[in-house]
């Protein structure tokens, strides 16, 4: 993908700086919020290998496991896992691998389950939602579970990962418009209100790029022919729903809903990710929309809260976009992070790319 910015390099590496500033102060918990915005952190340093975000990362955590972790998972607390691999692939410490394991335990054992072992998503350590596949689950589980089973080599673990992509992509895409709802009811066989929300869009684009990625030799996984298939279907269609500002609103077929920033980051890092050019000029706008969102202390504008599946649009129309988000931290640093590697990639290319040559990302 030619991304062709208006903006430098180094200005885009301290926008995405101010933006984790801004987030280390958020007294984050161990929950989702936290699990998104350290997962944006720890790509940042994925990418730039400033040591600087590591050691916070480092000191976060050592100050909560002083405070006190949540005695039993949920499939959102199972999203601090992510940062918590960066971790141990940087330090070998032991003690972040424990705490990975015991949520890979959770959830090969423990997690309730439906079907043919679909994930349950779980909030509380109550049935809040009894038989409810959200897309959530895959950026909080699943994805979790499939860099897991690719770091230790544990063929199970991906296995599993792999189906409940395959499953949630059965229960939640819609086959004739290419996009997702936010939930599935397996006891009344429905979509609720059938709401094509445009955050659980992004947790399952990103999700789905990040794992055809990732897995070494993916095409020997019949189920990533089904990733790859469901990704380019589910592009194709959001692209056509963007606004002129560059966002995506947050019900995404309906044209009058607000522009979303964290919704808008996770589509456009998918988009980046995937590789196709020509995904690029929506990649730029949605990057300029993005920027326009980034407050000059680092906050993130216009992300809307905490969304159950809620009955009618009318609920979605009506979630604030008042405050700062983990998540709208996180998935906004996600995108910065993919922007800022794909340009160096082409900066490390360009030298030896002859004027004929036709650049591929």
């Amino acid at each position: 993908m030619n991304l062709k910015l208006d903006i430098d390099l180094e200005d885009l590496k301290q926008t995405a700086k101010r933006v984790s500033d801004y987030t280390f102060g958020m007294d984050l918990t161990w929950d989702w919020p936290g699990g998104v915005a350290f997962y944006g952190i720890s790509r940042l340093f994925e990418v730039t290998g400033e040591q600087a975000y590591l050691e916070r990362m480092i000191d976060w955590v050592e100050e909560y496991l002083e405070a006190g972790i949540p005695e039993g998972w949920t499939v959102n607390t199972c999203a601090m896992g992510h940062m918590l691999l960066t971790l141990y692939e940087q330090t070998k410490d032991q003690k972040y691998l424990d705490l990975i394991l015991s949520k890979i335990d959770y959830l090969e054992h423990h997690a309730l389950r439906f079907g043919d072992r679909v994930l349950q998503h779980t909030v509380s350590a109550n049935n809040d939602f009894p038989e409810q596949c959200w897309a959530d689950t895959l950026f909080m589980a699943a994805f979790l579970e499939l860099r897991v089973g690719v770091l230790l080599g544990k063929k199970v673990l991906i296995d599993d990962a792999l189906h409940q992509f395959e499953r949630h992509i059965h229960y939640l895409q819609d086959e004739d418009s290419g996009l997702w709802y936010h939930g599935y009811n397996h006891v009344k066989k429905d979509h609720m209100s059938g709401i094509h929300w445009a955050r659980a869009n992004a947790w399952a684009a990103y999700t789905m790029s990040r794992a055809a990625r990732g897995l070494p030799e993916g095409y020997l996984y019949p189920p990533m022919m089904h990733i790859w298939s469901s990704l380019r279907d589910q592009l194709a269609a959001i692209k056509r729903m963007q606004h002129e500002d560059g966002l995506w609103g947050t019900v995404l077929d309906y044209p009058e809903a607000y522009g979303e920033v964290s919704a808008t980051a996770g589509i456009a890092a998918a988009m980046v990710m995937q590789g196709n050019p020509l995904h690029a000029k929506y990649v730029r706008k949605a990057l300029a929309g993005i920027l326009a969102n980034i407050a000059d202390n680092g906050r993130v504008l216009n992300v809307s809260g905490g969304t159950a599946v809620m009955n009618d649009i009318e609920g979605y129309l009506g979630i604030d976009r008042k405050w700062a988000q983990g998540w709208g931290q996180g998935l906004a640093l996600a995108f910065l992070s993919s922007v800022v590697e794909v340009v160096e990639a082409q900066g490390d290319r360009e030298p030896r790319r002859r004027s004929d040559q036709v650049e591929k990302y």
